[in-house]
């Protein structure tokens, strides 16, 4: 009766988003609201477990989420984007312009959030394809492929960050292992796949080509590459002196994400802002630019972690935990398959993973299974099969000019690709750790 009762949940909440067009933080709401009554929640336990579930995930991810997103918006708008593109595509030459923008989108993906950072670098896509008459889809898909490989694996993005909350996995740890996934996804997804791809007819719009920044107002190379890096290369570099040194109080509180990023948005904010003749009221008004931007995203983690608590205080997640844990399927390959059919449902990557974890997260704890790969297997699932109740997928057919079923040989495939090699890379980081 408990997996009717958690079916009905997850129907419903998909009725709302994608049949009754209701907003997704509302929609979490009231099922959370809805699952308290049916699994037995005291009615004046109810409220205070949603507020309880909504502090304690968005408690520890506020700072990084709002600090990345302005981080990323400081490293679009001071020109450092067009700077690394610009300056990889004379390195490789027309041929291989595919790699270069595949190298800049991953670089430019590890610091701008999914949505921003594809409305930030179609532009430049267009801008190769028009100046050097290469076909669009072939030569930007490996750009794209880069930002939805960094969205589904690598923290600080608001997904798998909020899964390595739910799950009690280590945030360095989890940005390692995705490092190394991203490998091989971005290889098959990228250059590898697009070769099948020259003939698709597109003709983006004129009106997509971004005005050039200017050389002269552009950061520096050096500068812009590690400015864009900086809480990459923090985290690791904190990772590994505590692998030489050992844990301390300063290395622990260094290496901290959330201080991070707020001492990557002080360098970036001098280095491409202030430096480059940026004014203090325009990165302000570029920081209140981001916050609005993922606003929405805030709030979608913030109701699923209302719906996590309500099932953890109901006692429904330890039951599902015990249930599944004989299941005769791989706990790694569960937590794919549950993000990969929420992801199918819904459309959104952020609701998948954060939806599947709530359930998984029990059994990952009872099973011994590593929870740094749990997030990597659930944030693979959520990128699965992008289609029509995907707003990614809409941007992309719209701004490039495609037929559906060009959409679905392109776009959707690249996805898929991207999501069944994390989880095999999952499965072989696995092995060998185990």
């Amino acid at each position: 009766m408990t997996f009717v009762l958690i079916l009905l949940c997850i129907a419903l909440l998909i009725i709302l988003i994608t049949w009754v067009k209701l907003n997704a933080f509302l929609s979490f709401l009231l099922v959370s609201v809805l699952a308290g009554f049916l699994f037995g929640l005291p009615a004046e336990q109810i409220i205070p477990s949603i507020e309880k579930g909504i502090g304690s995930m968005m408690g520890s991810l506020i700072i990084i989420i709002t600090l990345g997103a302005m981080f990323g918006k400081i490293i679009a708008e001071s020109g450092a984007v067009e700077q690394i593109a610009s300056q990889l595509i004379k390195r490789f030459g027309t041929r291989y312009v595919h790699w270069a923008l595949m190298i800049t989108g991953f670089v430019m993906g590890i610091s701008l959030f999914y949505g921003v950072g594809f409305v930030l670098v179609v532009p430049l896509i267009f801008s190769v394809t028009y100046q050097y008459k290469l076909p669009a889809v072939a030569t930007g898909l490996p750009m794209l492929a880069a930002l939805s490989v960094t969205h589904g694996f690598l923290p600080p993005h608001p997904a798998p960050t909020a899964l390595v909350q739910q799950l009690h996995a280590n945030i360095t740890t989890t940005l390692l292992y995705g490092l190394i996934l991203a490998i091989p996804a971005l290889l098959l997804a990228g250059p590898f796949f697009c070769r099948y791809l020259r003939k698709i007819p597109s003709s983006p719009l004129e009106s997509f080509i971004p005005k050039p920044v200017g050389t002269a107002k552009m950061p520096g190379l050096f500068n812009s590459f590690v400015t864009a890096l900086l809480p990459v290369l923090l985290l690791m570099g904190g990772a590994f002196l505590k692998y030489r040194l050992g844990r301390s109080s300063w290395l622990d509180f260094f290496s901290n994400a959330s201080f991070v990023m707020i001492l990557s948005i002080i360098v970036a904010t001098i280095s491409v802002g202030v430096v480059q003749g940026i004014r203090m009221s325009q990165i302000s008004d570029m920081y209140g630019a981001a916050i609005k931007d993922i606003a929405l995203i805030l709030l979608v983690i913030a109701g699923a972690g209302a719906l996590n608590q309500v099932l953890n205080d109901s006692g429904v997640s330890a039951a599902i935990a015990g249930s599944i844990h004989h299941w005769p399927v791989h706990p790694l390959v569960l937590g794919w398959l549950m993000a990969a059919i929420i992801r199918l449902a819904v459309g959104s990557a952020t609701i998948a993973g954060l939806t599947a974890a709530g359930f998984m997260a029990p059994l990952t704890l009872n099973s011994g299974i590593d929870p740094n790969l749990m997030v990597l297997s659930i944030g693979a699932g959520s990128l699965f099969f992008s289609h029509v109740n995907d707003s990614g997928f809409w941007l992309f057919k719209e701004y490039f000019n495609l037929s559906l079923k060009d959409t679905f040989k392109s776009w959707s495939l690249m996805e898929t690709i991207v999501s069944v090699t994390g989880l095999i890379g999952v499965f072989v980081l696995h092995l060998i750790l185990h």
